[in-house]
This record gives structure tokens, sequence and C-alpha cells, in this order.
């Protein structure tokens, strides 16, 4: 249930699972095979070029662990149940299609063996690969499947469309020795990017993560069926090799095993580093992840900053400039491709129209005052657009995007001086409870709103009491039920795995997530300087307060020293290559070393001259961060 507006519960019973449809206005319109596809049929797309699937669709690792299995949702055959937004289920069905299809002329994808499609462009020689997946193992099966039914040709090429992990993790899949002579194109910042966003605020991004894709949920009707961008995530082993060739202009042209690739930069949109790029003689252009089959994110439930919708629907508008009459088929880092020269540039105008509404609409109510709750409630997309199937909001929502682009202007403060001072949750839900009469008072009145048709109003009321009382039994198992309804009930998958999540979380208790980012090539990509901020994160500010100290870390392959200074509860540095006379000890290391040192296992061949205790005072005030922290309970 992605909502539109304030009449998106309204013949909704929280308790009766026959009531999804009517719940969810995005099911108005049809939802069958033959339906309403605009510009061709979505079906018939999704199989054309269709060679061969892995059979069986499961990749394991070296242990003989499962790390992807899309024949778990062998279940998506057939009319959707009652546990699911039929709308959300024919997504689902399109994007658990799994194997190797040719696109066109030399252009093959292998899709439904991860999050992300993998893309493949046989050259002169061997292949260039386009975004190897999240998973070494994943990557590998992709273009072992690749190779049997096209030959066995070698790498000569590999690009990465945006630094998001499903879009480069599986790199050691492709290149198990790293580059070596095999060029790397990336859109400029792609370093930068590609860690960043998995140091600073990692643990908590990552907990949230398996929450959005329902990681721990069952592959079932009544579970996780998908998340609108792909099925699901895989869990094996990630790498990151470091780009050799930057992309960093519009119109720049690259040859990579004799085939020509023209680049559109297109910074700050689904990421803030991506790019798209044209095949000129293949007629063909890769949008990578800035136009697919659904509404993406301004702002993901994982977290992320606020991506600029405005920017978004201008380079969508210089896509269509830029390869109107020149593109037969347009492929993406997600989905199924799009054929035909006026289907692509209807594809790129609905979706160009799409954000630019929402972020003018937003605007615009903003300026009369509205906050972004209120805006949420009363936007609604035109027919024009909310009718298009490649615009629904299976993985991004118009309620929680039109909050991002409010929160991008804005900021959090809605300008209600009775927001500013709030208390947090667990001392604002005693007060509501204690308000409402008590804990069983506040749960009957919750079922009451439950029954009366307001799922909305009866979770909050039970999120209170909850957080007011974590072992009450009857609130937990009552918000639980609530939750599973209102996620069967949505058509956003993503929506949908929050709400079992939750559900989860309330009748089992905090489980822990298995996902993770923080492979050994990340943490290698990082600078110094980031690996000295992710420690500078950790500092548990009020235990440093009476600390001050100073120390050198010297990495003498890199020609710089780093000084570090830690009082009032701040650690702080800058580099030179010169020692600090007042350091209290001086590390000089290799970056494996300064790894390892932080990663716990002490200083070992580490040179030191000075007090080595300074180092052990400096790391027994830096936190460890809970990467299993509860979410819908306190």
């Amino acid at each position: 249930m992605t909502p539109l507006n304030r009449r998106t519960f309204v013949a909704a019973a929280a308790g009766a699972a026959a009531a999804a449809v009517a719940m969810n206005p995005h099911t108005a319109f049809a939802v069958d095979r033959e339906g309403t596809d605009q510009g061709g049929d979505d079906f018939a797309d999704a199989d054309k070029g269709f060679i061969a699937a892995l059979t069986p669709g499961v990749v394991k690792n070296a242990k003989g662990q499962v790390v992807w299995d899309n024949d778990a949702y062998g279940f998506l055959k057939g009319d959707a149940p009652r546990t699911a937004d039929k709308s959300l289920w024919r997504q689902s069905q399109l994007v658990s299609k799994q194997g190797l299809y040719k696109v066109t002329d030399r252009v093959y994808q292998v899709r439904g063996l991860d999050l992300s499609n993998m893309t493949i462009i046989e050259g002169d020689t061997g292949i260039v690969v386009i975004d190897p997946l999240i998973s070494a193992e994943t990557a590998a099966a992709a273009l072992k499947l690749f190779r049997e039914h096209r030959g066995k040709k070698k790498v000569t090429g590999l690009i990465y469309t945006h630094p998001h992990v499903d879009h480069f993790g599986g790199c050691r899949g492709v290149l198990p020795d790293g580059a070596g002579d095999v060029p790397i194109l990336a859109p400029e910042g792609f370093m930068e990017h590609a860690v960043s966003e998995n140091v600073y605020a990692g643990t908590a991004m990552q907990r949230r993560s398996g929450y959005m894709y329902g990681a721990l949920l069952p592959k079932s009707p009544a579970g996780q069926i998908g998340c609108g961008l792909g099925q699901s995530v895989s869990v094996g082993s990630i790498g990151l090799i470091p780009p050799t060739k930057d992309i960093t202009k519009t119109g720049q042209v690259e040859t990579v095993d004799g085939v020509r690739f023209e680049f559109q930069m297109t910074p700050g949109t689904e990421a803030a580093a991506e790019m798209n790029f044209v095949l000129p003689e293949l007629r063909a252009v890769c949008m990578a992840e800035n136009a697919t089959h659904t509404m993406h994110n301004i702002i993901t439930l994982r977290g992320a900053q606020v991506r600029d919708a405005r920017q978004w629907a201008h380079y969508l508008n210089e896509s269509v400039v830029l390869f109107d009459g020149r593109v037969d088929v347009a492929f993406a880092s997600h989905h199924w491709p799009t054929w035909g020269g006026e289907t692509i540039v209807e594809l790129l105008e609905q979706q160009r129209d799409l954000y630019a509404y929402m972020h003018d609409q937003t605007l615009r109510m903003i300026n009369k005052g509205m906050t972004g709750r209120e805006i949420a409630e009363e936007i609604e997309l035109p027919p024009a657009l909310a009718g298009v199937w490649a615009n629904r909001g299976y993985y991004g929502s118009l309620s929680h995007n039109v909050k991002g682009i409010y929160q991008r202007y804005m900021g959090w403060f809605d300008g209600n001086p009775a927001h500013l001072w709030e208390h947090p949750p667990v001392e604002e839900a005693k007060r509501y409870v204690k308000a409402m009469g008590g804990r069983t008072a506040t749960v009957a009145k919750a079922r009451a709103f439950a029954r009366d048709g307001d799922p909305r109003f009866a979770v909050t009321l039970l999120n209170h009491v909850v957080f007011a009382d974590p072992g009450h039994k009857a609130a937990k198992s009552e918000l639980a039920k609530l939750y599973v309804k209102l996620g069967q009930a949505s058509e956003n998958a993503v929506w949908r795995n929050f709400y079992l999540m939750g559900a989860q979380e309330l009748r089992e208790g905090v489980q822990t997530s298995p996902t993770t980012v923080a492979s050994t090539d990340m943490l290698m990509a990082l600078s110094v300087d980031q690996l000295i901020d992710s420690v500078a994160i950790r500092v548990n500010g009020p235990k440093a307060w009476d600390l001050k100290l100073r120390m050198d870390w010297s990495l003498p392959a890199l020609g710089k020293i780093w000084h570090l200074t830690l009082q009032s509860g701040v650690l702080t540095y800058r580099s030179d290559a010169k020692k600090d006379p007042e350091a209290g000890v001086t590390l000089t290391m290799t970056k494996p070393q300064l790894l390892a040192m932080l990663g716990g296992k002490g200083l070992g061949d580490i040179k030191v001259e000075g007090d080595a205790k300074l180092l052990a005072e400096l790391l027994g005030v830096v936190d460890k961060p809970d990467p299993n922290f509860a979410i819908v309970t306190p």
C-alpha cells in the first residue's frame, strides 16, 4: 500500500485480509498480462531474447552456502493471492524472470541472479561487462552462464554505472585477479561515494537494509515476494576494484575492445555519481538506474542522502534530446529492456514528468505552508502519469518521496514550535499511554480504530504501548497483526518488507541481519582520511571529555604523516610530511597494518616510537557499533 492521499484506507478494515485490494487505490485499473501496458506488453518484453536460465537458479559460495536462490520465488506463478497486492504481484512476476537474454546485436543481459542486472557487450576480442552484481559468486555464475552459450570470451573491459554496491560488488567474480590491463570505467567521484555511503552511517544503513529488503522473511505468498527493483539481495562476497578511467563529462567518448561508448553524466540523480551511455553503432542506450520500470527513491527507507528530483528530471529531459532517433533499444541496470524509438522516448518522458511533478508540486505546497506529512496526504499524480506501469510505486513511493523532497529543502523541522522539543520515543510513549487511560485502555482504543477502518492510527496507539511497556504481549500481538495486514496490502515492496519485518521483530525478537558491505576490498578502498573519520564518529564524547592526547600515524608508502589530536571529546587530524614534535607516540605502518590495528588485532609489527598506551587510551573511548539494533521495539 503506497498511499497517494488521505483516501487510501477508506475501504479497509485492518483485520480483513480480503480488503487488501480495497486498501490500495493503485489497483483500481486492470492488473493482468494483457491489460494496460503502455508502449507494449511488459511480459513479452521481459521474455524477449531469452536464451537460457541457470538451472537450478541457485548460487552457492565455496563453503556450499546459498548466497542466491531465485527458485525460491517459484510460487509467483499464477494469480495474486489474498496476501499480496495484485500490482506488486505482477511486478514480482516480471522481475523474477531469470536467465541469459539477448538485448540486441552484441548486447546481452543476465537477469534474475541478483538484485540488479549484469550486461555483457561483445567486443572485438572479448567482452565488456557492465555492473557486475553484488557478489562475486552471483557475478561468476552469470558470467559462466553467458560463456556456456556465447563462448569462453575473456573480459576486456568493466564499467560501473554508479557507486551503489549492487553495481560493483561482484567485480571479483568477473576479474578475480584484479584489473591488470583491463580498463575499468566509472563516473567521476565513484570511489568517494562508493565507500563513504557504506562507512559513516554504514552500520545503521545496513541494519535498515535488512528490513527494506525483507532479508529474514520467508519467500512466500504471505512473506517476501520481492523488492520492486529486483527480487532480493545476494549475500556473497563483496569486492571493489578501483576504476582505472574516470568519465568526467557528457559527450565523452571511449572505445573499449572496439566498442564505442558515448557517455551522459547524470550526477545527483539516482546516485551522487552516475552516468548513462549510448552505443552509437549498436543503436542501444544504457539508462543505468535513471529510468527503470518503477518509481524510484528520492530518499530510501534504509537511509541515504536525499536525491535531487529536479536534477533527475533535468537529466532525463537531456536524455531525450541526446538519444531520440539514435537508439532502438534502452536497457538498464534493473528490470527488462524497452524496444522501439518512440516507446523509449515515451518511457523517458513519463519518468521525467514523474520526478518533475513530485518535485514541483511538493515545492508549490511547501510555499503554501504545508508540511511534509500534509503534502504526502494531499498530493496525487495526474492520471496520465499514475496509470503508467513504470511509474508505479513498487520501490519508491509518492508518500515517502515527497517527504524526502521536503527534507531536502526544509530539514526535519516543520515550523511548529510544539515539535522543537519533543520527548524521545519511550518517554513520549509513556505519557501518551497515561493520557489515554493506561495500557489496557490504549490497546482497546487501538482495536476500535482498527475495526473502524483506521489501521494507521491503531498502529500509532499500539506502538506507544509497546514503547511504554515492551513486555505487553497483547499490544505486541495486535501490532504485529496489523503490520502484517498493512504489509500484505502494500503495492510498494519495501513498505511491505518493512511492515512484515516489523511484525517478525515483535513476534520473535531482534534477529541478526545477514546483510553486510564492509569487505576487505571496501576497507582497502578507504583513504586514510576516511579511516580516521570512521574512528572519529565512534568516539564516545562524554567518556573522552577529560582525555587529551596527540599522536602521529606515519605511512611511508603514502609519503605522509597524519597528526591526530583527541581533546574535548573530539578526534581531529591533519596531514603533511613532517613529524609532530609534541606527539606522544608515532606509529609507522602500512595501510594493511593500519586496517588490522583498527580491526582489533593489536600493534603487530607496527613500529612504535613513544608511549604505546596512548593508542589504548584512544581506542578505549571508541564505541563498537551495534549492527543488530532493535527497530520497532525500544
